[in-house]
């Protein structure tokens, strides 16, 4: 990631950015460290000769040849908010990748929240997934932000790094293609990123253990695969944790629809399938690091659903763990029985206070919300308002929708406790009222997200790069430090 040095005094001025606000007309911002002699003046006189409006993110160039600093950028901040400024960040991460080092004075009065917007946009909008050097163009490599006493906001930029840093992790992870990104390999990832990190705890389970303990959705889904499914159960336990919380992530490594087989089109991106469990991993890391005093139980069911001899059939009968039964008609409707072993076992054995689960679980979370919108389900108006609450801070955008009763009629099986996949509409709504019925007595206190659309970007768009975007970390941070 970027080198960030917050300092009071510049001593390298190659580039210099200065920010604009939006108003009545735009205007340069008073910064709490002043710019060389005559800089100040001649970028006010060019915010009305450039016509700049000052919306978040728009940049002008000025190139001052045999001056200090030698080229000056006027940065769009907007109203000045945590959100402007975030999308101010990702527009200089974009328009100086053929600078290697640039200065940005910050604002008189700046606010924390201002900070680390703009080093999350920054940080976050300079991420790149490549598996080669080859090509690989210079890019941004450090950056200064001038402030009148730097020391007020260490923490809030080792926040906003750690945040940046656990969704580059997630990213990494979902961009991984699945010819390496096997259960195992998911494992062994989570493994090598939490052995420096004091107070977590890792146990893996594989198919005996899975086998011996009575996780039948998860060995069923995982049946057809020479790479055998695994149970992740990563633990953060903090002396003075007071709530406990335990999060679900979907985690199928590769989905190719089982048996009901997907065309290749829809198929092709499958390695995204796991970004659930990627964001709850992540996102437990993150706490860890930042050392959130808040007891967090994170559960990612990995296992890829392939087509073989061994897969699991359509019209099969699963027994879950703590034996529940699901009649399946259709081995893509996967995520829905490896989840349902993780909840009903965070209910039957963990016996948290609050319960989330993230899967990329249904196509009908585009239809329903577009690509940039993640679907919640919640009967706690309380646990919904303040995660809605958080990803929005975090600038990650959810929408709820209603866990109708008139259709928990089609989860109706003549042959098990449960269907799994009804075929009446209402994708999103009906898995998640799927789901709820391994949330026992927890179900009062249970969120779902189905994440399936905005864990993935066909292009850069302000902080989100094209590829996995870590979908979920960013709030799920914000959210856990929030939990008394």
């Amino acid at each position: 990631m970027l080198a960030i040095r917050l300092i009071a005094e510049p001593d390298r001025l190659d580039v210099l950015v200065l920010p604009v606000r939006a108003a009545d007309s735009a205007e340069l911002v008073p910064t709490a460290v002043a710019p060389p002699d005559g800089t100040a003046d001649e970028a006010a006189a060019l915010v009305p000769a450039a016509r700049l409006t000052g919306r978040a993110g728009e940049i002008h160039t000025q190139l001052r040849p045999g001056r200090t600093p030698g080229r000056m950028l006027l940065l769009g901040v907007g109203d000045g908010g945590e959100a402007a400024w975030r999308t101010a960040g990702a527009a200089v991460a974009r328009s100086t990748t053929d600078e290697t080092h640039i200065t940005i004075a910050l604002p008189l009065g700046v606010t924390p929240a201002a900070v680390r917007g703009f080093t999350e946009g920054l940080l976050l909008a300079s991420y790149r997934f490549r598996m080669t050097e080859a090509g690989t163009a210079p890019t941004l490599d450090s950056v200064d932000l001038l402030l009148a006493d730097p020391t007020a906001f260490e923490t809030t930029i080792a926040t906003a790094r750690t945040t940046a840093a656990m969704t580059h992790l997630a990213r990494d992870l979902t961009n991984t293609p699945s010819s390496v990104k096997t259960p195992q390999w998911f494992a062994d990832q989570v493994a090598s990123a939490a052995a420096d990190l004091p107070d977590l705890r890792l146990r893996v389970r594989g198919p005996a253990e899975l086998a011996d303990e009575g996780f039948g959705g998860i060995l069923a889904v995982g049946g057809g695969s020479a790479s055998g499914p695994r149970l992740v159960e990563l633990d953060w336990h903090p002396a003075d944790a007071r709530t406990h919380v335990v999060l679900v992530g979907k985690g199928i490594t590769f989905d190719t629809g089982g048996i009901s087989i997907k065309p290749v089109p829809a198929m092709k991106l499958m390695r995204k399938d796991m970004a659930g469990a990627a964001a709850v991993v992540a996102a437990t890391l993150g706490a860890a690091e930042l050392r959130l005093p808040v007891r967090i139980t994170t559960l990612a069911p990995l296992a890829e659903n392939m087509v073989s001899g061994a897969a699991f059939r359509p019209g099969d009968v699963i027994r879950h763990y703590g034996g529940t039964t699901s009649e399946t008609t259709n081995s893509d409707a996967e995520g829905r029985l490896v989840l349902a072993d993780a909840l009903a076992y965070a209910v039957q054995q963990l016996k948290p206070d609050l319960l989330l689960d993230l899967a990329t679980l249904t196509g009908a979370n585009a239809v329903a919300l577009g690509k940039r919108t993640a679907a919640l389900y919640s009967e706690n108006d309380q646990l919904a308002a303040d995660v809605l609450a958080a990803a929005e801070a975090a600038g990650e955008s959810a929408w709820r929708l209603p866990l109708h009763t008139d259709y928990v009629e089609y989860l109706g099986s003549e042959i098990a406790d449960l269907y799994s996949a009804p075929a009446q509409g209402a994708g999103s709504v009906l898995a998640a009222l799927y789901l709820r019925e391994f949330t026992g007595e927890l179900r009062d206190r249970w969120l779902h997200l189905d994440m399936s659309a905005p864990s993935w970007a066909d292009g850069d768009h302000a902080e989100v790069s094209r590829g996995a975007t870590g979908w979920g970390v960013r709030w799920l941070l914000r959210w856990l430090a929030s939990v008394d």
